[in-house]
């Protein structure tokens, strides 16, 4: 699956900026062979680039709409934003998290990073707590307290989905595609608690995808190397560096390491981002070998091999040395846990060395924190398994209350973090025809998408083995890889199947034909799931209902309150 049908695409969009390019500067000329050059081909950014942007403004001012309005609401400190709120603070007061309560270095068993960027909204807007007597005015604007802790996590979701109608668009070489993708992704209710609440999990789904959509971004770039070289007159069944193009720093893979440097940045986050680590470094070999089948190499493996494991281990270094910054605040203060071995005499391992003793201290904690969560399995109310995430089978119930005026004897106020049903109920079939279809039309873009589903899935469903606590928000940095095998079968459903042997290409007409009812079934299904979000969205944002109307919200037997 990668690079046979580079040029099939899956647009349900006939507009100019969703051909592929043809021109000696992009995807070659008439140097090339027709075939060689439709492999090559790549989206020309170039072509209807003013439309393309303003449906991506469009969607994503939608997304920031229903992320920031209301965003002060619940009030107080819901689900986990009791630890991450407070520890943020700790980190933009003092550079590490701190125990105001019993003034005292926090432990911590995850990564700064996602704290660092909810602290910067406590700067910016001010932090309270009640605990403690904390009451930190912002520094550029005062509002209500929870705005401020809430406020990145919400800026997170927001360019997520600014993200995913990019990489769609590239990826299926359609605008309308990737506007559905991007609108599929802010009418999902899972994301939209998520960008709501100071928890992590939203900053690793953002790093995750921008990482995937460098190395999209990175995959063209190769391609295009590979076509102006060809075009030049290179001859790829030459021996050595001969049959490669010019390799000056310009033609470095720049996209690569930036996705190597987003990746520590997810890692930093939490570590699960190291799941997409190996799935990632896979996609890039098997997009190189497509590009030198493509071009005609040889031995398409062992030169991809051999040509880009060199800059696989740039990327990797890259994105241990960003890892590693990310705890600056707790290498450069003394009063990070564990942080002085002086102040922890009973525990072996740790050094007060200059220079080395604070990196040996660091990996001592990562020890400890290791050990915590592997023997994490202390029952939860709102546990859940892998096999039950996609099902809805146990959302988790972030704010509750019972209080207020809605008109009614009983009343109800819930944040609930469920997916939008329709949505989330068409993922496991969208995965089955997504096999389906990059099997039959041998196409990169169902496994790339495939390969991400399994890295941010399939690593839980080896620790469920040993009865490890986990909760659906765990599932979180695989969605927009899940929304992307929808859009996909949506763009199958709207193209004809590429052209093989000696039968006729479809007419005009059918062409035409089959993108209209595409259109009208994909159209149909956003729609649906439009409604579906709307019917549920009360219970996404704690809105007070009277109780009769949040329980007929409560499907599933119960298994949702």
């Amino acid at each position: 699956m990668t690079s046979a049908s580079t040029a099939q695409s899956a647009s349900a969009d006939p507009s100019p900026d969703d051909r592929a390019t043809g021109s000696p500067g992009d995807a070659g000329g008439g140097g090339i062979p027709a075939a060689v050059r439709r492999r090559l081909a790549t989206v020309d950014d170039r072509i209807g680039r003013g439309q393309a942007w303003l449906a991506t403004t469009v969607v994503v001012v939608i997304a920031a709409i229903l992320r920031f309005v209301g965003l002060s609401h619940p009030p107080g400190k819901i689900f986990d934003e009791t630890y991450y709120a407070k520890d943020a603070y700790g980190l933009i007061d003092r550079g590490v998290e701190w125990n105001y309560k019993d003034n005292g270095p926090s432990y911590v068993v995850h990564p700064p990073l996602g704290k660092w960027l909810i602290g910067l909204g406590e700067w910016a807007f001010g932090y309270q707590d009640t605990e403690t007597n904390i009451s930190v005015p912002g520094h550029l604007v005062t509002t209500a307290p929870e705005f401020g802790w809430r406020f990145g996590a919400a800026v997170a979701g927001t360019v997520s989905v600014l993200l995913l109608v990019r990489i769609g668009r590239r990826m299926f070489r359609s605008t309308v595609l990737g506007c559905a993708a991007g609108l599929l992704l802010a009418l999902d209710g899972f994301h939209l608690v998520l960008s709501r609440s100071a928890i992590l999990d939203i900053f690793l789904l953002l790093f995750v995808l921008a990482a995937f959509g460098a190395l999209v971004l990175d995959r063209d770039a190769r391609r295009r190397r590979w076509a102006r070289a060809l075009e030049a007159g290179l001859d790829p069944t030459l021996h050595g560096r001969a049959g490669r193009p010019p390799s000056g720093w310009r033609d470095w893979p720049w996209w690569r390491f930036a996705a190597g440097v987003l990746l520590g940045c997810a890692c930093a986050v939490k570590w699960s981002g190291l799941y997409f680590v190996p799935a990632f470094a896979l996609l890039v070999l098997l997009w190189e070998v497509g590009v030198r089948r493509s071009a005609g190499v040889r031995r398409p493996w062992r030169d991809a091999v051999l040509d880009e494991l060199p800059w696989l281990l740039v990327a990797g270094v890259l994105m241990v040395v960003t890892y590693v910054a990310t705890w600056s605040g707790w290498l450069l203060s003394d009063d990070g846990y564990y942080r002085l071995a002086a102040r922890y005499p009973n525990t072996p391992g740790l050094s007060d060395t200059p220079v080395i003793g604070p990196l040996v201290n660091l990996w001592e904690y990562h020890k400890a924190a290791y050990g915590f969560h592997t023997q994490l399995d202390d029952p939860h109310k709102y546990q859940s398994w892998p096999w039950q995430w996609l099902l809805l089978g146990r959302p988790v119930a972030f704010y509750w209350s019972g209080d207020g005026n809605c008109g009614a004897s009983s009343c109800a106020s819930e944040v609930l973090l469920l997916g939008t049903p329709l949505l989330w109920w068409s993922f496991l079939p969208a995965l089955a025809a997504t096999v389906w279809l990059g099997l039959a039309r041998r196409d990169w873009r169902a496994g790339a998408i495939l390969l991400s589903v399994a890295a941010g899935l399939l690593p839980w469903f080896w620790f469920a083995l040993d009865g490890r606590t986990m909760f659906s928000f765990y599932a979180a940095p695989a969605v927009p890889f899940l929304v992307l095998a929808v859009v996909y079968v949506l763009g199958a459903i709207a193209t004809p199947a590429p052209v093989s042997g000696t039968a006729p290409p479809p007419s005009a007409e059918q062409v035409g034909d089959r993108r209209l009812v595409g259109g009208i079934i994909a159209g149909a299904y956003v729609l649906l799931v439009a409604l579906c979000f709307g019917y549920f969205y009360p219970v996404f944002v704690g809105r007070l209902l009277p109780y009769a109307d949040w329980s007929a919200r409560m499907w599933l037997d119960g298994r949702w309150i």
